[in-house]
């Protein structure tokens, strides 16, 4: 009992810093309207970015891979389980992404966070003259992937690339791995990736680029952040998110052939893990066809126009709405235990919006997530604005 009381010890410090994680349960599917907790809700907290979730096409999709491919995949990618249905969208993220990638190739993932970790251990595991470069506010799986490198770990200041330069130069690793975000989760910044790149191609280094907030939603055509720079080069890794923007799960490395290639016979989260459903690779061949095609161009347009919205209505004094050109829309708050109420006063009107404490976020930043949809319509936009304008004003 010396044991559960210790772990019990721990979670009443949780408490008393306003810090417990709890869990809704929400009845219905993806979307800005949902059953929560047996109570109707407005949702600004999914990534479901272009609304494509429960969109029916998706649903028939994957209905039909269902039919075609069964349930599960039975194995591993290199025992049995790669199945067509994996190896077609495989060869069609590959193109999609081929603008900005030499010699590309994909590869499919069950989840984002493995997708990380194949690529920060493949690159580097076994390798003792590696070195990786990690931005300071980098994902919790891109962090872990570079711990479990086993390789020395530089992390340089937030977009500071003056720092990152330094480390650079005095770096006599043969191979060397910048790694960072594109969209920031918490902040909704975007990474300087143009100069990103450049002092890489100066310096010798992969630029390991997490995109998992940018695919789909970036872009002209959702290709992401490399889209919207214009970037192009056979050093970057890119790993684009397929459960975000794309509606339905895993994510992809997109990169080099002979970076693939490296992935597949040293990335041990990929070799050692059972293939994601067969269906599900199938349903993503139809998102990247509404991503790209005239639907997703408009899905863009109008999550765009809710982002000048929200920078047009809200008129904050005490809190900060952060600078953002991303559907992800904080709003820093502050202490814990204020963040924690503003966000059960949203949920006392229908708005859910969660609060966001340490350690995802540093100390003294509390906020709400606010995130947008395309699905999200201008009124309901509005209605979000109103209730924050109002809030800040009764709580101060």
């Amino acid at each position: 009992m010396e044991l559960i009381a210790r772990l019990d010890q721990q979670l009443q410090s949780l408490d008393e810093r306003s810090l417990r994680r709890t869990r809704r349960v929400a009845d219905t599917p993806c979307s800005p309207r949902v059953q929560v907790d047996g109570r109707p809700m407005l949702a600004f907290c999914s990534n479901d970015y272009l609304g494509l979730a429960a969109h029916p096409r998706l649903i028939e999709a994957l209905r039909e891979g269902a039919t075609k491919y069964g349930v599960g995949s039975g194995a591993s990618h290199l025992i049995s389980g790669h199945s067509r249905a994996h190896a077609v969208l495989e060869e069609r993220l590959a193109e999609f992404m081929s603008p900005h990638l030499e010699s590309a190739r994909a590869l499919y993932f069950c989840t984002g966070y493995m997708a990380n970790l194949a690529v920060l251990t493949g690159l580097t595991v076994g390798d003792r003259n590696a070195e990786i470069f990690s931005e300071s506010m980098n994902h919790a799986s891109l962090i872990d992937g570079a711990r479990l490198s086993r390789v020395s770990v530089k992390v340089y200041p937030h977009a500071d690339l003056e720092a990152l330069a330094v480390l650079l130069r005095a770096s006599s690793a043969a191979t060397k791995l910048v790694v960072t975000d594109s969209v920031f989760s918490m902040d909704g910044d975007i990474a300087p990736l143009p100069a990103l790149l450049a002092l890489c191609e100066r310096c010798g280094a992969w630029l390991v680029v997490d995109d998992a907030h940018g695919f789909g939603t970036l872009g002209a055509h959702g290709r992401g952040a490399l889209e919207h720079f214009g970037l192009q080069s056979k050093y970057l890794v890119y790993v684009g998110t397929l459960s975000k923007a794309a509606g339905v799960g895993g994510a992809f490395v997109a990169a080099h052939a002979s970076v693939i290639e490296t992935l597949i016979q040293k990335a041990r989260p990929y070799i050692y893990t059972t293939a994601s459903a067969p269906a599900l690779a199938h349903a993503l061949l139809t998102s990247l066809d509404l991503i790209g095609g005239a639907e997703g161009i408009a899905r863009r347009a109008h999550l765009q126009a809710l982002l000048r919205q929200m920078e047009d209505g809200l008129h904050l004094r005490r809190w900060q709405r952060l600078p953002s050109m991303t559907a992800i829309q904080p709003v820093v708050i502050g202490a814990n235990d204020e963040a924690l109420r503003v966000a059960a006063a949203l949920l006392e009107q229908g708005l859910w919006v969660p609060a966001i404490r340490p350690p995802t976020v540093p100390q003294n930043t509390a906020r709400l997530r606010v995130t947008l949809s395309a699905s999200h319509s201008t009124q309901e936009v509005a209605q979000l604005i109103v209730a924050l304008n109002a809030l800040e004003k009764e709580m101060t």
